[in-house]
C-alpha cells in the first residue's frame, strides 16, 4: 500500500476510534475542563496523531496506548464520584477570592491571579465594583463565579411575595423549510393549526427558516428573506396571549394566598378577564 494511502486510512481509522472513545467519556470532556480532563485531552490528541502519521510497524501500539488512558480516565472519573478527598485531590478545591466585598490578598496569590485578572473576570459578570460582591469563588475549571449582595441583586417577583405560573419551553416547530411535528405534539397543537397561522402571514411553510410557539401559542417566524418583511399580524395574538397569562397569574394568586379577602379579590378579576378574553376571540382569530 502506499505511504500517502496508508496514512489516509490511519488518519480516518483514528477519527473513527477517538470518537467513539470520546462519546465513552461523555460530555464532560467536550465542556468546561478540568485539571485532569485537560491533561486527558492533550494525551488523547497526541496519541491520535501518532497512530494517523507514524508509519512504522508499531502504530497498532498506539491504538492500545489509546484505549488504555480512556480506561484510566473513566476509572479517576468513577473514583471522584465516590470519594470527596478524590475529587479535592486530583481537582482541586474552589477558593474563595472576595468575601463581604474585600479582596482575599493570600488565595488571590494562591490561583496566581493578578487583580486586573480578576477585575476583568468580575466585568464578565457585568459587575465592576469589589463592594458590591458578597463572594466571589474560582471553581475547579478555573472558571469564577459571583454572588452579589443582597441590595445589588435583581428584584424579582419571589422578591415582592408574587408567585407567577410556570412558563413551558418554546418549541421549534419550522425548521429549514420542515414541520417538525414532534414539537406540535408536544405544544397539543396541530398541522392544521400551523398552516392556518401561516396563512395569515401569507407564508408557507418552505418560507420559513425557523418558526417558533411559546407557551401561549404565539408563532414566530424568522424568513429566508431578510429584506422580507412578516406582515405586522401578531400584534392581536400577542395581547391576547399577555391577557391570558394575567389571568392565569391572576387564578394562581387566588389558589395561593389564605386571605380571604385577597382570595375574593383575585378570583373576581380572573373571572372578569375570561369574559373579556371570549369577547376578543373572535377579533384575534380574523
Amino acid at each position: 500500500m502506499p505511504e500517502w494511502l496508508e496514512v489516509i486510512w490511519r488518519t480516518v481509522f483514528a477519527v473513527v476510534v477517538l470518537f467513539f472513545l470520546t462519546k465513552l467519556l461523555g460530555k464532560r470532556q467536550v465542556s468546561q475542563l478540568s485539571f485532569f480532563e485537560y491533561i486527558t485531552g492533550i494525551t488523547v490528541g497526541s496519541l491520535a496523531a501518532y497512530i494517523s502519521l507514524d508509519t512504522d510497524k508499531t502504530w497498532h501500539l498506539g491504538v492500545i496506548a489509546l484505549i488504555v488512558w480512556v480506561a484510566f480516565s473513566l476509572g479517576i472519573e468513577f473514583l471522584q464520584m465516590k470519594s470527596k478527598k478524590a475529587r479535592d485531590f486530583i481537582d482541586f478545591k474552589s477558593t474563595v477570592l472576595i468575601k463581604d466585598g474585600k479582596i482575599l490578598e493570600d488565595n488571590l496569590k494562591k490561583e496566581r491571579l493578578t487583580t486586573d485578572e480578576l477585575l476583568g473576570e468580575l466585568r464578565k459578570k457585568d459587575v465592576f465594583k469589589v463592594a458590591d460582591v458578597e463572594f466571589a469563588i474560582m471553581e475547579t475549571d478555573g472558571a469564577i463565579n459571583v454572588l452579589l449582595t443582597r441590595e445589588n441583586q435583581p428584584l424579582t417577583p419571589k422578591h415582592l411575595g408574587v408567585k407567577v405560573a410556570p412558563e413551558q419551553e418554546t418549541q421549534a416547530v419550522i425548521m429549514d423549510g420542515e414541520i417538525m411535528d414532534e414539537p406540535l405534539d408536544a405544544l397539543g397543537l396541530t398541522r392544521g393549526w400551523l398552516m392556518g397561522e401561516l396563512e395569515k402571514l401569507n407564508l408557507s411553510p418552505e418560507n420559513v427558516y425557523l418558526g417558533q410557539v411559546d407557551s401561549y401559542g404565539e408563532l414566530t417566524v424568522d424568513l429566508y428573506t431578510d429584506s422580507v418583511e412578516v406582515p405586522q399580524t401578531q400584534e392581536k395574538p400577542q395581547l391576547y396571549a399577555l391577557l391570558k397569562k394575567c389571568e392565569a397569574d391572576l387564578e394562581l394568586f387566588s389558589l395561593s394566598t389564605n386571605n380571604e379577602q385577597a382570595k375574593k379579590m383575585y378570583g373576581q378579576c380572573s373571572e372578569q378577564l375570561q369574559d373579556l378574553l371570549k369577547q376578543l376571540k373572535p377579533f384575534v382569530q380574523n
